[in-house]
């Protein structure tokens, strides 16, 4: 066995209704005022109410910040930060998506004034301090809870990640009652982005681990065994606690193995034709499964004996029928799954290749190397 590092979020309170609890948590932690981060939608629908609550019986003051966009950039962190220096804040709290805890990340980095944004792209370039730090997901998907990463659109169409330990939380709050009620085609998208998370992870070339592998098949098990639960009944509290748990350990495991071309891939289309994140993955996915196929086998057969448990069949089999498996279940899910139906026509495929080929920090984990020619056909073969 090779040695290897794994790192993640310190604590985490997993129970439906433990938003309510984010305001002893943050007390503990030797906050009196915070910043909490959030996101229009989010906002609407009241899910931050049992947050507040808890924050107000604690005896912490709040300042909202909810000008949240999805794909978050850098002018929005940038405003984050401002509030936050402006109202003093001693801790950052963030209710919502990816998006929102993305930002309350860098939010916490960048009000203590030590670092720059621009600085700190990349990998390991955020050294800290940061403000106490809690998230709680309301979608189960992108696992930001408890990954060292934010990820901040920069200029119109490119994505930049910051990576760095100091990027994790200090709680992970995963509250079912935050995804009741989620529209099934978003529950649909976050959850398979949450599979992605774990494939790719568990096939990750660079820094897959035992315990990323542990973190990734688990995750897949509850994904994959309680998504159409939760798309065909959004009010299925054990299937959205489930999904949150599975979202979760996906993050875990990709952040610390991390992900590859699919991820490379769905942020140019994110990007440059604003579709969110985890359809941007589910629309490349199949792709880019055909075209790792013949490096990746055997992991994708082991796979497939997790979300295929009745299947038998020798490696070449089982690997074909995971790849059958996740390019239909899109379909089954009422998902949208071509270029072509979100406004991507084969004029805008070179662009999109040439985007993609700027993702090295995620291509070099890929399980086969991609060339320019070879994303080219893979969104080709997507429209």
């Amino acid at each position: 066995m090779h040695g290897f590092t794994f790192q993640s979020t310190k604590s985490s309170l997993v129970e439906p209704g433990s938003s309510a609890r984010i305001g002893e948590l943050a007390r503990d932690l030797g906050c009196r005022s915070v910043l909490l981060i959030s996101d229009p939608g989010v906002a609407a629908a009241g899910l931050l109410q049992p947050g507040l609550d808890g924050l107000k019986r604690a005896g912490i003051a709040v300042t909202l910040f909810t000008d949240v966009k999805a794909d978050p950039p850098e002018h929005v962190i940038m405003a984050g930060v401002q509030q936050a220096v402006a109202a003093k804040v001693d801790g950052i709290v963030s209710i919502g998506g990816g998006s929102s805890m993305d930002t309350a990340k860098l939010v916490a980095l960048l009000a203590v004034g030590k670092e720059q944004l621009s600085d700190i792209y990349g990998v390991g370039l955020a050294k800290g301090p940061r403000l106490p730090l809690i998230l709680a997901p309301t979608t189960a998907g992108t696992g930001s809870e408890v990954t060292p990463i934010s990820i901040v659109t920069t200029g119109e169409n490119e994505k930049k990640g910051v990576v760095s330990p100091v990027l994790l939380p200090d709680w992970a709050v995963l509250d079912a009652d935050l995804t009741l009620g989620l529209p099934p085609a978003v529950t649909a998208a976050t959850g398979i982005d949450a599979m992605v998370h774990a494939i790719e992870a568990y096939t990750s070339k660079r820094l897959k681990n035992p315990v990323s592998d542990c973190l990734a098949r688990e995750a897949l098990r509850l994904l994959g065994s309680n998504i159409h639960a939760a798309c065909t009944n959004g009010n299925n509290r054990e299937a959205r606690q489930a999904m949150l748990l599975g979202s979760m350990l996906a993050g875990m495991a990709f952040a610390n193995a991390p992900v590859a071309a699919v991820h490379a891939l769905a942020y140019p289309v994110g990007a440059r034709f604003h579709v969110p994140h985890g359809l941007s993955n589910s629309l490349v996915l199949p792709g880019v499964l055909r075209f790792n196929a013949t490096a990746a086998q055997p992991l994708y057969a082991e796979i497939a004996q997790v979300l295929l448990p009745s299947r038998k069949g020798g490696a070449q089999d089982l690997s074909a029928a995971l790849i059958d498996y996740l390019s239909n279940l899109p379909v089954s899910l009422g998902l949208p799954t071509r270029l072509r139906d979100v406004g991507i026509s084969h004029n805008h495929l070179p662009q999109l290749a040439e985007d993609a080929m700027k993702q090295q920090r995620l291509l070099i984990n890929n399980p086969r190397e991609v060339s320019l020619d070879d994303a080219r056909a893979i969104y080709s073969e997507a429209l």
